[in-house]
């Protein structure tokens, strides 16, 4: 009978190390649904698939990554089609420290707006469990721009695909999953900036083009590469058949804009070159982005609660004009008395309807405090801006406003128009030029309507008064800055 008793007692305390002690019970954890069907549903034939796999990209010529990883762009369709683009991952996977993924997949089944987050405590894969970061929670209650969809969680591969290859390369690392649906990705990234630090990778599983001919799914797939590497998702905006995780897709991107990060492509290939025939081809890709900044690239960043304590300023502003109830600032966070918020700074208010400008103004070198500005250039986007009429106590309810917070202007030095060209980045920098008494300045938001340099530049000359052309004489005083911008939601 003590034998028993204690066999019982061995085998009870195992049970709860793998389970209760760890936090996780069978009922907390997302199955693997697609395990056998996308990928090998045995461990170990699953460990040898990724290893092959892996073994294979390393064969691949390779030169050394401009800085700390950031992010990577990975397919997830099943393993004999994607797996040998995806695995390209593990050549920067490999001892790079990463302790959380964030990664953000494409919504395939359901069709949501929003943001999806699985309420379970880990995800299930051959290779075993991958906890939850506590991260994921967070964000649920911090905005209602994240929620469940029970629906999705239980279907959706998007995620799942690619987590034994995390798991290979990252086995200690905690998951943030996130199953994007229609979104602002501005909005989604401002909202995960916060969670970003040097242990954290964000990760975008998506395909490119589907089922176009061969040769017509490289041209495109070539297209929108190229427009990536550039880090414009103009392309991704206008066609739904560029990348099913265009949403996800658009997030990174808008992040990598606001850290420099540096895209640099691993590998493409198309289901045609794997083991589809070349009639109707998915496209694949792996793209690594790298770069120093885990936050946006600003001498005085501010915070998420800091940024909406500008918008809540400038909101404000206008409805003490009108002579609507003032809101105030939420107790309990930042407040317009914050030092950071008192320190001057450049600063510009937009003012939009949908996605139609309705007033832009600011300066671009502050000498008030950074609240004031915003409430100067409030009340000057909405009643002085000169190329619109005043704004209405009708349109007040219409409008979204962004704050843009500048960094010190810094002169750029050029040799001629091509030199110009290539030292812009589009979507990084705002751009300020003059000649004698002519000057003008775009906004890096700018760079949305206006993504290639030759066509941002030739505008920004028309608004200073000179000729379309006059930034190809090589005769123009240019600085450039950065901006962090805080936007109300749509």
């Amino acid at each position: 009978m003590g034998a028993t008793i204690r066999l019982f007692f061995i085998c009870w305390t195992f049970w709860c190390t793998l389970g209760w002690a760890s936090g996780v019970r069978a009922d907390d954890v997302r199955p693997a649904v697609w395990a056998g069907k996308f990928y090998p549903a045995d461990p170990d034939e699953l460990r040898r698939t990724i290893s092959a796999l892996n073994a294979r990209a390393e064969k691949r010529p390779w030169t050394a990554p401009p800085g700390r990883l950031r992010a990577l762009l990975l397919p997830h369709a099943g393993y004999i089609y994607s797996g040998p683009t995806a695995a390209h991952a593990h050549r920067v996977l490999a001892g790079s420290g990463v302790a959380k993924v964030i990664l953000m997949g494409p919504d395939h089944h359901v069709g949501f707006a929003g943001i999806a987050i699985s309420d379970v405590a880990a995800y299930a894969t051959p290779l075993g469990n991958v906890p939850v970061h506590p991260d994921a929670r967070r964000l649920k209650a911090e905005t209602a721009l994240f929620g469940t969809s029970p629906e999705s969680d239980r279907s959706e591969h998007s995620l799942e695909v690619l987590l034994p290859f995390l798991q290979a390369d990252l086995p200690a690392a905690a998951l943030v999953p996130l199953v994007v649906g229609r979104c602002d990705p501005r909005a989604a990234g401002q909202a995960l900036a916060p969670l970003l630090d040097d242990r954290t990778l964000v990760v975008v599983s998506s395909d490119l083009s589907h089922y176009l001919t061969y040769d017509a799914a490289k041209a495109r797939d070539s297209e929108t590469i190229a427009a990536i590497l550039r880090l414009d998702d103009t392309l991704l905006k206008k066609e739904e058949n560029r990348a099913c995780g265009r949403y996800p897709l658009a997030v990174l991107l808008s992040l990598a804009r606001g850290r420099h990060w540096q895209p640099r492509l691993l590998d493409y290939a198309n289901s045609g070159d794997t083991a589809g025939d070349r009639a109707a081809v998915v496209g694949y890709a792996a793209i690594a982005f790298f770069g120093e900044n885990a936050m946006p690239s600003q001498s005085s960043h501010l915070t998420q609660e800091q940024g909406r304590v500008l918008l809540s300023v400038a909101r404000d502003t206008l409805n003490e004009h009108f002579g609507r109830p003032v809101q105030g600032v939420p107790k309990g966070g930042p407040q317009p008395d914050d030092p950071a918020l008192q320190a001057p700074s450049g600063t510009f208010v937009t003012l939009k309807i949908g996605e139609d400008l309705r007033g832009c103004i600011g300066t671009l070198n502050g000498r008030e405090p950074l609240v004031e500005g915003v409430r100067t250039y409030a009340l000057n986007a909405a009643f002085h801006d000169p190329r619109f009429r005043p704004l209405t106590a009708e349109e007040l309810s219409r409008v979204t406003i962004e704050v843009s917070v500048l960094t010190e202007p810094e002169p750029l030095r050029y040799d001629g128009a091509t030199d110009l060209i290539a030292r812009l980045r589009p979507h990084v920098d705002g751009v300020i030029l003059r000649k004698g008494y002519a000057s003008a300045t775009f906004l890096p938001q700018v760079w949305e309507q206006l993504p290639k340099p030759e066509a941002f530049l030739s505008h920004l000359c028309l608004k200073a008064g000179l000729s379309a052309d006059e930034w190809r004489k090589g005769q123009l005083e240019v600085q450039t800055y950065q901006v962090q911008y805080f936007e109300e939601p749509h």
